[in-house]
Parts: structure tokens; C-alpha cells; sequence
């Protein structure tokens, strides 16, 4: 009996043995707590139930130290985000809370122009409100590859209001326009100006540094608007300007003179057909209007075609500065700047100029000396003798007769003339039948270009 019970003393250790060191016999460290974890439970913790339950927090009252088996991470808490998702975010656009929305200013609203607040663009500049600011234009590249830059004037405006352009020396030796933009630019209160003030004063920037009316190229730049991007060196130029500066405004005023030594009597040129251009000149006072539609090529027309009202300001003789001219000219925009309700700045004028409807130039019949015999502005009867040409080897003389009656408009200065070389532009009032006018020019730009082409000179 004794050996019984020590064999079932020693099977009891054995057993006990087993148990606390595991089936492979590894020793179990001290206070080293197992969870008996049934497969199904494992099942359950990598495969959640729809309502899982809370995880039960440890008894921190316990004396016991706490342990936690290592589990797997379980899917319903997993962090990192799949390759799915990842290349569904790098698609996606970046957005955050904060960001402002970005709006692009690069091209004007069609109906609106831009939103004032924001400032007049133009050039890839902003002028706030309130401002008068110098941006860039560059027309073109010279023969050496240098740019020529050409200065462009905006004033802004402190309240919205219509986009007002004054462009001057598209001929390169007309100095009187330049001389209008920069004291009308210069004398303005961007604070009380209500609208944008856009000045260009000098156009042909390649002309006016060779003083010649003419591109290097002895093209007339005006006559090659609007352009082509495409095309010739002066219809490139063209394209540039008229895209990049003409196409932002409401209306314009290009500012010309008399050429090839000829004056001209301060004078809208118009096409009085355009109701819109007939509201434009009647917001320049006490000035002559001449109807005209303008030759295709020219800035005012291709203005005007392209939905923009536009006129010439035509005033005085190319190569000089004239005074008279030239306050007459700034006399007149401010006058309209008044009347569209841009600047409150009314000039009083005396008594209204007529409108001419139609136009006549008088020509040389023979070559010599040209000396005027009546002034810029007299008003003519037909008959009158208006000047005479004398050739300075025969001494011979012959008169210059008016033909109508009318007022002296245009004339050429004192100087050699060839036969057939315009020398009196006399204004009609009264209409004339088509056989007097056959033989005519009835547009002053389209009389130049006819004397071009008898010199020999490019269109």
C-alpha cells in the first residue's frame, strides 16, 4: 500500500510538472499569466461582429499586474490607407479648407470687362483703382533682336466706368498726338476719374525713333489693322497692338496730323453712318467733323468694324510741336471725357462747328514753288484764288482756284509740289453731284495714299 500511494504521489508531480511548464517541457516565467484562447475566438476578433462589443478595460483596482496577448491588427482598425485609395488621392485635385477659390483675370469678361475692385488688367498688369501706372507693350523684334518697348499709360479709375483708349503716333513723326496724351494722362485725378484712361503715346515706336512716318520697312502701319499674326513685319505689329491693347477699351481716339508737310485745321474724321460714332463726336464741343468711313487698314476703322466706336483727331503738321494744336486737342478730351461721365471737367467752347459731309483736295497742275494765299480754317467761295505755283527756272506762274465753296481744312505748307501733288483740302457743305467728285479723293487718308502710290511707295 505505501508503494501505491508514492507512485500515485509521483504520477500527481509529473503531471503537475507538465502542466506548469507546457507540453514541450519549456519553463514558463514567473508571474507569467496564459489565456486559454480557443480557435473560434481568434476567428472572431480578425472577423468582427456587426455590433461589436466595447473592449473591456483592465480592473486598475487589481493588485495582479495586468498582461495583454499579442494579437494581429484587426482590419476595422487599421490606419494606412489601401493602394486603392492612395491612387484615387494622387487623381484627385488638392483641396484644403482654407484655400480661396482662383480666379483667372487673364482675359476680360466679354460683358464687364473685369471687376473693378480688383483693378483694370491690361498687359499682364493689375492697376488698383485709384492709380495711374506705366505698363509695357512690345511690338516686335528689330533686325539686331533687340525689343523695343513701348510705354503704355493706364489710369484707373477710383469708380467703375467706361474704358476710354488714346492712341497717337501710328506715324512716327506725328508729334502733336504725343504731346495731347501726355498732358491729358498727366493732368488727371486717378481719385475722380470714373472709369479707365488708357494712353498710348507713341505707337510706331521704330517710326518715331527714326523720325519717319514709316515702319523700317517703308510700310504704313496705318494701314494694316487689325492685323495678322502671320504676316508681314508691319501686320504683325498690327495684330500685336490691336489684340493686346485696342481690343480692351469701350471707344478710342487715335490722334493724327497733317503729312508730307501738309496742316491740318483741328477735325474729327467719322463715320457718321455709325450711330455709336456719332455719339462719340458729339462729345468733343466746338470741333469740324468730316464724315468718313475710313480706308480699310486703318486703326479707326478696324476699331469701329470690331464693335469699338472710334474717330481721328486730326491736328496741325507732322515733325513739330504745335501749342494751338495741341490745347485744342486736350480741350476737346476733356470735353468728352465730361460728357461720357468719366471726369467732370467741361471746357466752354464758342460757337458749334459745322459737319462736312463730303471733302474735296484741290491739285498742282504743274510742278515749282507752292505759295499759300489763304490761312487754316477761311472759309473759300468757288473762284478763289487759294495759292500759286511758280517754277524757278521759266518763272512761270499758275493759279490755284477753289472750285466750291468752303472752308480750308487742310493745306500744304510752302514748298516744292510735283504736278498733281494735294495742296488745298476744302470742306463742303452743300452737296455736290458725283461728276465734280469723280475725279476726288473724299477721305484725306485716302488722298496720302494716293500720293504714295504715285511716289512709288508700299500701301
Amino acid at each position: 500500500m505505501p508503494d501505491m500511494d508514492s507512485s500515485v504521489v509521483r504520477l500527481f508531480v509529473a503531471l503537475l510538472i507538465m502542466t506548469v511548464s507546457g507540453c514541450d517541457g519549456t519553463p514558463i516565467p514567473a508571474g507569467h499569466v496564459t489565456a486559454n484562447i480557443k480557435p473560434e475566438v481568434v476567428l472572431e476578433a480578425v472577423q468582427p461582429p456587426a455590433n461589436p462589443v466595447p473592449e473591456i478595460q483592465p480592473d486598475i483596482g487589481s493588485d495582479e499586474p495586468q498582461r495583454v496577448a499579442h494579437r494581429e491588427p484587426q482590419p476595422v482598425l487599421q490606419t494606412e490607407p489601401s493602394a486603392q485609395v492612395e491612387e484615387e488621392a494622387a487623381q484627385a485635385p488638392l483641396k484644403t479648407a482654407i484655400q480661396p477659390e482662383i480666379v483667372s483675370t487673364d482675359q476680360p469678361d466679354p460683358e464687364t470687362h473685369q471687376s473693378h475692385e480688383l483693378g483694370f488688367r491690361l498687359l499682364g498688369q493689375l492697376v488698383p483703382p485709384g492709380q495711374l501706372q506705366s505698363v509695357t507693350w512690345s511690338a516686335s523684334e528689330t533686325f539686331s533682336g533687340t525689343v523695343i518697348p513701348n510705354a503704355v499709360l493706364v489710369v484707373n479709375g477710383r469708380k467703375p466706368g467706361p474704358v476710354l483708349c488714346l492712341t497717337a503716333a501710328v506715324h512716327g513723326d506725328e508729334l502733336n498726338g504725343i504731346e495731347t496724351v501726355r498732358r491729358v494722362i498727366h493732368n488727371l485725378n486717378p481719385e475722380k476719374l470714373q472709369g479707365t484712361l488708357i494712353g498710348v503715346p507713341i505707337v510706331n515706336m521704330q517710326g518715331f525713333q527714326r523720325h519717319s512716318r514709316y515702319l523700317p520697312d517703308r510700310r504704313d502701319l496705318n494701314r494694316f489693322f487689325p492685323g495678322n499674326p502671320r504676316g508681314s513685319s508691319a501686320s504683325r505689329i498690327a495684330y500685336s497692338f490691336f489684340h493686346d491693347v485696342v481690343s480692351h477699351c469701350d471707344g478710342l481716339v487715335d490722334l493724327h496730323t497733317g503729312s508730307f508737310r501738309r496742316t491740318n485745321l483741328p477735325q474729327l474724321r467719322a463715320d457718321l453712318n455709325n450711330p455709336d460714332v456719332v455719339a462719340l463726336t458729339e462729345g468733343f464741343g466746338a470741333t469740324v467733323i468730316l464724315h468718313s468711313e475710313g480706308r480699310e487698314g486703318t486703326l479707326r476703322r478696324a476699331a469701329v468694324d470690331a464693335g469699338i466706336p472710334a474717330v481721328t483727331l486730326e491736328a496741325g503738321e507732322p515733325m513739330r510741336v504745335q501749342d494751338d494744336a495741341v490745347q485744342h486737342a486736350v480741350k476737346g478730351i476733356h470735353t468728352l471725357l465730361d460728357t461720357l461721365g468719366m471726369y467732370a471737367k467741361r471746357r466752354f467752347w464758342g460757337n458749334p462747328e459745322p459737319t462736312y459731309y463730303t471733302s474735296h483736295w484741290v491739285r498742282a497742275d504743274q510742278g515749282g514753288i507752292l505759295f499759300g494765299a489763304v490761312k487754316l480754317g477761311k472759309r473759300v467761295k468757288q473762284g478763289d484764288v487759294l495759292g500759286t505755283v511758280t517754277d524757278p527756272i521759266t518763272n512761270e506762274s499758275s493759279s490755284i482756284v477753289s472750285p466750291h465753296n468752303g472752308r480750308i481744312i487742310g493745306m500744304a505748307l510752302n514748298q516744292f509740289v510735283m504736278p498733281g501733288y494735294a495742296t488745298f483740302h476744302i470742306g463742303l457743305e452743300a452737296e455736290v453731284d458725283d461728276a465734280t467728285l469723280e475725279a476726288t479723293e473724299l477721305d484725306f487718308e485716302h488722298a496720302v495714299a494716293l500720293y504714295e502710290i504715285d511716289a512709288g511707295e508700299p500701301e
